[in-house]
């Protein structure tokens, strides 16, 4: 993985490289160089580890997932700000399996730094009112299924919501 700065600085160089060749009519080369630039600058905003491993949690495959985002050693630095949000989520739904404490920490810093999909968002508030409910935090848990009834415009998560309420009322 490279550092987000040398994906822009490779992007540059193969854009400057990609001028020079329209410049030397070579004018297949040049836009060939053009399309082959677009990748560092597609891998900048969207981490190729956590693509991977968001195709390994799809197969439910955790230990997968685990391994792919092992290999990102300085979230802060080598991540911008929503891929870190999303380094963050994917490391709380795993350990939401096995450790509810830390996978709670790492929804709430994954809300925290945003994610850009609603129904992701949904999804972490939904597993920190689960959290919450499990620590007999009754009020926190309903105003998180509250504000997960408002994200959830395709009505995706009815059920979940459904079955949170009715756990609630064993409380």
């Amino acid at each position: 993985m490279f550092h987000k700065n040398i994906k822009l600085i490779l992007a540059g160089a193969i854009l400057i490289t990609s001028v020079w060749q329209f410049t030397e009519n070579n004018i297949g080369n040049g836009i060939f160089l053009i399309l082959l630039s677009l990748i560092p600058i597609f891998l900048y905003f969207k981490n190729e580890f956590i693509l991977l491993a968001f195709l390994k949690l799809r197969k439910q495959d955790f230990a997968g997932a685990t391994k792919w985002l092992s290999y990102i050693k300085n979230p802060e630095g080598a991540l911008v700000k929503k891929q870190q949000g999303y380094f963050n989520y994917l490391h709380g739904i795993m350990l939401s399996q096995t450790n509810l404490v830390q996978a709670e920490k790492h929804f709430k810093k994954a809300i925290e730094l945003g994610l850009s999909m609603d129904m992701d968002l949904a999804v972490a508030k939904l597993n920190l009112a689960g959290v919450a409910m499990s620590r007999r935090r009754k009020l926190e848990a309903t105003n998180l299924i509250n504000e997960v009834k408002k994200l959830d415009k395709q009505g995706m998560l009815k059920e979940q919501i459904a079955m949170m309420k009715e756990q609630m009322k064993k409380i």
